[in-house]
């Protein structure tokens, strides 16, 4: 069986600092949510990625645990130390805290579990990542924390069966598996490009859309994209301390695992109890705007956090007018 990769990205700039409020949080609107879920904090995302900077300022107090699946560093399991830059991109859209020179992420209270399972020079082995995904249903924080997200900017061509089966699993145990479509796409919306895990139907794949709302060129379409995020010169954390505008699905992808570290807290506060992963993916669902293009490109539409606020805010004020 071939190798798991990294979902190709492109590198569009490297800064020293980042005194700025990153567009795509912006796009989604997170901050709407933070207020009502002290942005995100209890939640866990696992980031089953390259590792990430394990004492980059904007992120050393979010990382709650880690694991190194893979041979980097000798195979010390304790090392999950970013050696590529990808995994520490993708874990700052997702909880980067503010900070006076840096960025901040979607869910900046959000707790992130660093699972290394690909290489410095991005690929890994498909049981490192099946491994990965057990290690973050079985995981236990000190206060009975579990992981309730799990973030995979990776894929491949193949439909491993063994692959399939943990994703389930981890569904089946109230996990969400947020998947990269991945970039292989060719600017058009009735030919279909397929990776894996992100084509699973259990699990929620997410396409990748510019700064003008428009549906990337390199973002994969097929009949099991959910949902599209900004994906575009996105601009996160990245190794040596530094930040770096990447664009790829792979940078899509956090928006979303981030969007979920608010929701979670939101609906379960709401519905005073502990909800299924279906019932956590119906209430992204609510929070998506369409953007007028075929489901195959775009799913449901954008990830737009207060949407459902802005509804109840249209309904309320239609009712009191037709008292």
């Amino acid at each position: 069986m071939s190798e798991m990769k990294l979902i190709p990205y492109r590198t569009e700039q490297i800064l020293q600092e980042a005194e700025e409020f990153p567009n795509g949080v912006k796009m989604i609107e997170a901050q709407s949510l933070w207020d009502r879920t002290s942005q995100g904090k209890g939640s866990v995302v696992a980031v089953i990625d390259t590792g990430c900077q394990m004492d980059h300022p904007d992120l050393e107090n979010r990382i709650v645990g880690g694991y190194n699946f893979t041979d980097d560093y000798e195979g010390d399991e304790t090392n999950y130390d970013d050696n590529n830059g990808h995994g520490t991109h993708v874990a700052g859209t997702i909880a980067a805290i503010d900070n006076e020179q840096g960025v901040i992420g979607v869910a900046p209270q959000a707790d992130l579990l660093i699972l290394k399972v690909l290489s410095g020079e991005g690929s890994g082995q498909y049981d490192w990542i099946i491994s990965a995904i057990e290690y973050a249903i079985n995981w236990e924080g000190p206060q009975g924390e579990r992981v309730r997200v799990i973030s995979m900017s990776l894929g491949g061509p193949e439909d491993a069966e063994e692959m399939h089966q943990v994703v389930q699993k981890a569904v089946n145990q109230g996990i969400s598996v947020v998947c990269a479509a991945g970039n292989e796409g060719d600017g058009r919306e009735n030919t279909y490009e397929y990776a894996y895990p992100g084509c699973y139907n259990e699990v929620i794949q997410v396409g990748a859309i510019d700064e003008q709302r428009t549906i990337a060129d390199f973002t994969n379409t097929n009949d099991e994209i959910d949902l599209v995020a900004p994906g575009v010169k996105i601009l996160s954390t990245y190794t040596e301390g530094k930040y770096a505008r990447l664009s790829g699905t792979s940078m899509a992808t956090p928006h979303v695992a981030g969007g979920l570290a608010l929701i979670i807290p939101l609906v379960e506060a709401q519905f005073q109890r502990s909800m299924s992963e279906p019932e956590i993916f119906s209430q992204l669902i609510k929070r998506t705007l369409p953007l007028g293009y075929s489901k195959s490109a775009e799913g449901n539409g954008l990830l737009m956090l207060s949407l459902t606020d802005k509804l109840e805010e249209l309904f309320s004020t239609y009712t009191t007018a037709m008292k």
